[in-house]
């Protein structure tokens, strides 16, 4: 480790968005910077586990997870989106490119120690349980990525 920290709040749900933070984490990451990402709102779908997870739900808690797309892919663009076409001619240009997957650069993060924190007060507004974000995720609110981002050499919204 250079000293060097990096920290982004993850906001968006979008695929290209979550790809360029991904990218720029792991970049940050093999620089020898210390990264930490902070998933909060739309950005915790991209950390939601693919499949069911058995979690009692309110009604209410049950409609988002019904209505929020399931992992990174499921994710629509935020541009170009046509209806899930737009994701699905990105993942193939990506594929041909031999561009690392959304799946791959988490991977990725996972191996390098990134941290990925998820934001407990949008866990709860959205209705989101522990259990159903990926393994490796920790769990806190706005303070502790207040805390990671005084000690940041770079800090950044996505």
């Amino acid at each position: 480790m250079n000293g060097q920290k990096t920290t982004m709040v993850v906001f968006s749900g979008d695929l290209d968005k979550a790809l360029a933070a991904f990218i720029i984490a792991t970049g940050s990451a093999a620089m020898g910077n210390q990264v930490s990402m902070f998933f909060t709102f739309w950005g915790l779908n991209i950390m939601r586990k693919d499949q069911v997870v058995n979690v009692k739900k309110s009604w209410m808690d049950k409609t988002f997870g019904w209505l929020l797309p399931r992992g990174p892919e499921k994710l629509g663009l935020s541009k170009l989106h046509f209806a899930g076409l737009g994701p699905m001619m990105m993942r193939r240009v990506m594929q041909k490119k031999n561009v690392a997957t959304l799946n791959e650069l988490i991977q990725i993060t996972l191996e390098l120690d990134i941290k990925l924190i998820a934001c407990t007060m949008s866990m709860e507004v959205l209705g989101i349980q522990k259990e159903e974000l990926i393994d490796g995720m920790e769990f806190a609110g706005v303070a502790t990525y207040i805390s990671e981002a005084n000690d940041g050499n770079i800090n950044l919204f996505i």
